[in-house]
């Protein structure tokens, strides 16, 4: 049975449906970290924040980053009026008087919130010194640092090592670069392409250890005075479990095994070529039942249930959400290809917690 040190999930990460109202309300977390927005129904761009690079606006681009493209997003401006206010039990979504689409009034969005650690703090692990804010009970961090153009290493706070290093430099239009722990340091995927895994050096070809991540001197991880941010992520018994598996292109999908039930799961193809190779997204939030059919995708603005190229169709993925583990029910190539690895990301809640008790998931 898989004990977890985490007793109730949902003071780490939840996944919440909710309906704009085109001027303000208030998201229940406790210091909450990393917020990643979606419209639902409409083309619209994904919308995340963190507490790290704040979460205030007066203008564009502000610190909205979009999964789905390769956009700057700084620091904090001084107003609330846009935005989001983090706060030490709640956040505040602002009025989103821009039109990025994450409080329009009326339409239904999904927010997917990770807990951090407030604004963080300065550390010093790595030859490259970062702003830090980490939540080691749940195996989150949020890093961020000021390239100096040569190799080096970056501290992350987690007290283990992490399995998935997402980064994304705010002051260039450039991609985001993944470290996953199963394609290895010596490659890297793209959070806002449909790319397979290729061959890089971003990671030094080094793997993460429990203090640091190294990365080289190229432009896309540590450009000279540019400003990046990493979202990391360790594995917590019973809670996430990043891996990866292989598609058998049947309605009969493999079984994949997390030891707790899932509540969230994003996909990606990290072998092939299929223009279905997208990151897909599912959660029980947005299904009524075990059986999820409603995908989005990270790296694209489509509307819930679309496929991964644009098209809406009834061969759509569907994936059974279960107490240990998720099978697809679909022989989709964006999640269920013959022969093609697939590595994922999954949080949720196991049956016993540390404490000897059923967990609390809610």
């Amino acid at each position: 049975m898989a004990y977890t040190t985490v007793n109730k999930s949902t003071e780490h990460f939840d996944a919440k449906i909710y309906t704009g109202n085109g001027s303000s309300q208030t998201l229940d977390m406790d210091n909450l970290g990393l917020l990643w927005m979606k419209n639902r129904t409409e083309t619209s761009n994904h919308c995340l924040f963190d507490s790290v690079r704040g979460g205030h606006y007066t203008s564009a681009p502000g610190p909205i980053l979009r999964s789905n493209g390769t956009t700057t997003a700084g620091g904090s401006d001084i107003t609330s009026a846009y935005g989001i206010t983090f706060g030490s039990s709640s956040s505040t979504i602002g009025s989103d008087g821009g039109g990025y689409n994450y409080n329009q009034n009326g339409k239904s969005y999904v927010g997917w919130q990770w807990r951090a650690n407030g604004t963080g703090s300065a550390n010093t692990d790595g030859s490259i010194n970062s702003t830090v804010s980490v939540n080691t009970t749940a195996g989150f961090s949020i890093c961020k640092w000021t390239g100096t153009g040569s190799a080096g290493t970056i501290g992350h706070g987690l007290g283990a090592v992490p399995k998935i290093i997402i980064i994304k430099d705010l002051s260039n239009t450039r991609d985001w670069f993944v470290y996953h722990a199963s394609v290895g340091n010596n490659k890297r995927l793209k959070l806002n392409d449909t790319v397979a895994e290729g061959a890089s050096t971003v990671f030094n070809s080094t793997t993460p250890t429990s203090s640091v991540f190294s990365i080289d001197g190229s432009v896309y991880v540590n450009n000279s005075g540019s400003t990046y941010i990493a979202y990391c992520f360790a594995e917590k018994t019973g809670y996430s479990k990043f891996g990866s598996y292989i598609g058998i292109a049947n309605d009969n999908g493999a079984f994949v095994y997390t030891g707790f039930a899932p509540k969230f799961i994003m996909v990606k193809a990290s072998t092939g070529s299929s223009t279905y190779s997208s990151w897909s997204m599912f959660d029980t939030a947005r299904s009524d039942n075990l059986n999820v059919g409603k995908t989005l995708y990270a790296n694209k603005d489509y509307q819930e249930g679309y496929r991964g190229n644009g098209s809406s169709s009834t061969t759509s993925p569907a994936v059974d959400l279960l107490s240990n583990g998720f099978k697809f029910r679909k022989h989709a190539d964006e999640v269920n290809n013959s022969s093609t690895t697939y590595v994922y990301m999954a949080f949720g809640q196991s049956i016993v917690g540390s404490n000897n008790i059923p967990a609390t998931a809610r």
